[in-house]
């Protein structure tokens, strides 16, 4: 199945009994949610991987090549593979921890100047009904 196929069948299997239909909806409280988890994982992540190359893997490497061993050169090979892709996966995870975080606070900012532009001349705001009016 390809990803249309499998898209188009998820988003059938979410329209609603009245006949209407969603895409896709995210509330604030899920980014807010992923982007927690993600700064999370990043700490985690950042915490337990030997990115500063002071463990056993590199204490190894250094005993190897001191005792003339290539087995050294290598493991010095695979700690520097290790640490670029760690490295690259805690880049991913503060970046979706980011932009979530400012996708909420920039979402936050528009509902607030949408509120502030839909008010009655004498500056009270409209109610949910009167918007909908206008949205009909």
């Amino acid at each position: 199945m390809t990803f249309d196929e499998e898209w188009a069948a998820a988003k059938r299997n979410a329209a609603t009994p009245g006949g209407a239909s969603y895409d896709l909806v995210i509330t604030q409280d899920d980014l807010g949610a992923v982007g927690h988890e993600a700064f999370v994982v990043h700490g985690e992540l950042r915490k337990k991987s030997d990115i500063a190359g002071t463990g056993a893997t590199s204490r190894a490497a250094a005993e190897c090549s001191a005792k003339n061993l290539a087995m050294g050169s290598e493991l010095t090979a695979t700690l520097s593979t290790w640490d670029s892709q760690v490295k690259t996966v805690l880049q991913m995870y503060a970046h979706i921890s980011n932009h979530l975080d400012h996708s909420k606070q920039a979402h936050a900012r528009d509902d607030e100047a949408i509120a502030a532009s839909l008010r009655h001349r004498d500056g009270s705001a409209m109610s949910v009904a009167e918007i909908q009016r206008y949205v009909k």
